[in-house]
């Protein structure tokens, strides 16, 4: 019997590419308000239940920046939670400290406790209720257990207030009866400004009831009503600050561009009370980056921050900015970019004031104290761990710093003793072999091991050669762009002037260009 293949339509849900086609708001729709945790979503599973579910098909692999990697749990952390999470609001400090709770068991009671408490200070009703399950799991309490063992139990388990989830969602109801009232009022009348204050207030209500694709649909549609450029600046902020919520990079990137090109935005770049604004949009900028694995690039727009307009805890702390910036400069800038650009620049330089640690283990890394340096980034690895934004890129920015170090360490020498470099760096002979190996193999350095004795050797070059090369390529350079001299010398000198014809008359013509009157002549 012959196989039948039958078409199938597969919806894919992605977290880049976000727009306005049909496919863009199909994919936004399947979006929750954590962006990448759709399990955990109790509207979508309480709308759905009922729904007998499509055939599952099994996607191809794609190489997703945003993919979430294997599960991990921090045991030994040194962070106070309860400053931590003061330095944010709104959703980003409900994301933060659910992900404190997933990845760190000895913070996890504390962390949804804390977020319980204010989440109930939103209409965000269906994060109320996952949040309480969690904390019930976290809890220990099992529905099946004994009658001893839950009497024990039952006196410390939280209650859910089901009173407060019936109030709030009548009242969120209510409120987004009255903001679509509003709004249908103001079309009426046909004016810009209230028209755009009632879709940014319509998207202020479904984002504290964390509805985030009902949010940047009305951030978006703002955008038609803008009357000025601070309209303008001011719909991306608020578009901007939603894609990082859904984790929508491309967006982000998308927004800051248009805000950046807005008419009015230099003007705003030169007033001092419009710093924030900057501020805001290069943090989010870095922090898409950064997403997307361009560490350089991210730590770049991190630096142009500055500390006295970082007011942005909706979306980053100052904290954050020079963490994210220190370690991303650390990773891919060269020595002079590190020293221009990080260490002597006075903006960058008051944020790592808010870092002691990481403002060492970047002097450290400068002074060549690699030992020092990377047990101090091991010190440091549980806390960063815990943050949300650069916890996946963590491993890879290690690897990144170490394999820099090496590089400079072994960069003035012909050869070098391993042992020692092992002692410098804190590893062991073998294990240090296998990095340098690695470098080797991918390019980094130029150079062979022998394994034997233990030492490095710098590849022989002959510098004669590579001199002579050099010249010649810098000659033939500086003849090519003599002769261009010359050449535009002497046309000025003959009054040579090339004018564009006509399209209508010398479509398909040929221009010729008569020396010493400037006359031009065409063919057909």
């Amino acid at each position: 019997m012959p196989l039948q293949v039958h078409d199938v339509q597969v919806n894919i849900p992605s977290k880049s590419g976000v727009g306005d086609s049909p496919r863009d708001r199909t994919r936004l729709e399947r979006k929750d308000c954590f962006g990448g945790y759709p399990e955990q979503t109790f509207i979508r599973m309480h709308l759905f239940q009922n729904v007998v579910e499509p055939m599952q098909v099994d996607a191809p692999t794609e190489d997703n920046d945003n993919a979430e990697e294997e599960p991990y749990i921090v045991e030994n952390p040194t962070l106070d939670l309860e400053v931590y999470a003061n330095s944010y609001t709104g959703l980003a400090k409900l994301h933060r400290l659910v992900y404190i709770a997933d990845h760190c068991p000895s913070l996890r009671i504390e962390a949804l406790k804390m977020a319980i408490t204010y989440v109930m200070t939103t209409y965000n009703v269906g994060l109320y209720v996952m949040l309480h399950k969690k904390l019930v799991e976290a809890m220990g309490f099992t529905p099946g257990l004994p009658d001893i063992a839950a009497q024990s139990t039952s006196q410390d388990m939280p209650t859910m207030d089901q009173t407060w989830v019936e109030t709030r969602s009548k009242k969120a109801a209510l409120k987004l009866e009255k903001f679509d009232t509003d709004l249908k009022n103001y079309k009426s009348n046909s004016i810009k400004e209230s028209i755009r204050r009632g879709h940014d207030d319509l998207g202020d209500h479904y984002l504290n009831c964390g509805d985030l694709v009902h949010a940047l649909k009305c951030y978006s549609r703002a955008r038609d009503y803008c009357t000025s450029g601070k309209h303008v600046v001011n719909m991306c902020l608020n578009v901007i600050k939603v894609s990082v919520y859904l984790q929508n990079w491309s967006h982000v990137l998308s927004y800051v561009t248009k805000a950046e090109s807005t008419p009015d935005f230099p003007e705003l770049h030169g007033k001092d009370n419009n710093q924030a604004i900057v501020t805001k949009l290069k943090v989010a900028a870095g922090l898409a980056e950064l997403a997307t694995r361009k560490y350089k690039m991210a730590a770049k727009h991190f630096l142009q921050a500055s500390l006295d307009h970082c007011d942005c805890p909706e979306l980053l702390s100052p904290g954050n900015v020079a963490l994210y910036g220190g370690l991303c400069a650390l990773a891919t800038f060269d020595r002079h970019e590190l020293q221009k650009q990080v260490i002597f620049s006075s903006s960058f330089k008051l944020f790592l004031e808010l870092e002691p640690q990481l403002r060492d283990i970047i002097f450290k890394f400068y002074e060549s104290k690699y030992a020092s340096c990377l047990k101090l980034l091991d010190e440091i690895k549980d806390n960063i761990l815990l943050d949300m934004y650069i916890a996946p890129h963590v491993n890879l920015l290690y690897t990144q710093i170490r394999n820099r170090a090496l590089i400079q360490y072994f960069s003035p020498y012909l050869s070098a003793d391993m042992r020692r470099m092992a002692t410098a760096f804190n590893r062991t002979v073998s294990e240090l072999e296998d990095e340098l190996m690695q470098l080797i193999l991918d390019g980094q350095i130029q150079a062979r091991i022998d394994s034997h004795n233990k030492i490095l050797y710098a590849k022989d070059v002959d510098q004669r050669s590579t001199t002579f090369e050099k010249s010649m390529s810098v000659g033939k350079d500086y003849q090519r762009r003599t002769r261009m001299l010359i050449l535009r010398a002497a046309m000025l000198k003959q009054h040579i002037h090339v004018k564009s014809p006509q399209r209508d008359s010398t479509q398909g013509g040929e221009m010729s260009v008569a020396p010493g009157n400037g006359t031009l002549a065409v063919k057909n």
